[in-house]
């Protein structure tokens, strides 16, 4: 143990004059503690990434609803199902076509369609839920096709009205030229 001593005061000894020794302020310990009872505020990420989160689940949620049906038929048959299926396929077609032909001269002619397949709708929602609550009869599939048929018969009517009003647009134009 002597010897371990002895190497450490020859070791002191050695570097005696090299210490780096610089007087502290005196109010140095006064500084040290008032830094460590400041507490940084802690930033709160946490509300920030809770909203974004709600968000995007909001955007997740919505998305999901959206593409989903809003009748199911578990209920019907395989042929009502089809059925439906090929007349909402046509419904949705006339549709896109009518929305193709947004213009300002257009506008209130396809809110009023607009206005009136959502009676439509509402209509055929009143169907549905007869036919889920009484089962198939003629009757309640005749009533909803007829339905169906009257939806596209009526966008076909409002896009020929429109193409008609089109053609007149036109045509005035080049006998005023």
């Amino acid at each position: 143990m002597k010897n371990e001593k002895d190497n450490l005061d020859e070791l002191f000894n050695r570097f005696e004059n090299q210490w780096d020794i610089q007087e502290l302020k005196p109010d140095h310990q006064m500084d040290f503690l008032q830094k460590l009872e400041k507490e940084e505020p802690k930033k709160k990420y946490w509300f920030v990434t809770a909203i974004a989160a709600s968000i995007v689940l909001m955007i997740g949620i919505s998305l999901f609803y959206k593409n989903e049906k809003p009748q199911e038929f578990k209920f019907a048959s395989k042929e009502t199902k089809r059925t439906d299926s090929i007349f909402n396929i046509l419904i949705d077609n006339e549709l896109v076509k009518l929305k193709e032909k947004s213009s300002p001269e257009n506008e209130q002619i396809i809110n009023d369609a607009l206005n009136q397949m959502k009676t439509f709708d509402a209509d055929y929602q009143k169907i549905i839920n007869e036919l889920q609550k009484n089962g198939e009869n003629k009757q309640i599939i005749y009533a909803m096709i007829n339905n169906l048929q009257t939806r596209i018969s009526f966008l076909q009517t409002v896009l020929k009205r429109i193409e008609d009003n089109e053609k007149l647009k036109n045509t005035s134009n080049e006998k005023t030229l």
